[in-house]
């Protein structure tokens, strides 16, 4: 199973478990039956964001499921979580991070540094 399929079925065996038809999740998005059947089968990805947040709301997702949806769709497409861009883009620190991180960082410096930033979530 190649990335799209993945990214496919995660979002028909979603669809499926809230009991929606093809054909009432592509209206619910307003996105071509055709389309979405593409979409599920692993022959198209999402065209943006915007699609990929119409079929959280659609779909009733969960915060993590929503995460993963997110992470699944940029592997296919071969790029970032569609849902991270826009931030990565517009924050400069952000990009000067990552750049240091991909060079440096182990596992243990992304929980440590994760922990922290949710610590500091918790405290404010």
């Amino acid at each position: 199973m190649n990335d799209r399929q993945i990214l496919g079925a995660y979002i028909k065996e979603k669809r499926n478990s809230r009991g929606i038809t093809v054909r009432a999740i592509a209206d619910m998005i307003n996105m071509g039956y055709g389309l979405y059947g593409d979409l599920e089968t692993g022959r198209r990805c999402p065209a943006d964001l915007e699609t990929l947040n119409r079929i959280i709301n659609a779909l009733r997702l969960t915060d993590d499921e929503s995460k993963k949806l997110y992470d699944l769709a940029g592997t296919a497409r071969k790029a970032a979580p569609p849902d991270l861009t826009s931030y990565i883009n517009n924050t400069n620190k952000a990009r000067i991070a990552l750049r240091v991180a991909k060079e440096k960082a182990t596992d243990e410096d992304w929980e440590q540094f994760t922990k922290h930033l949710e610590a500091k979530g918790e405290s404010e």
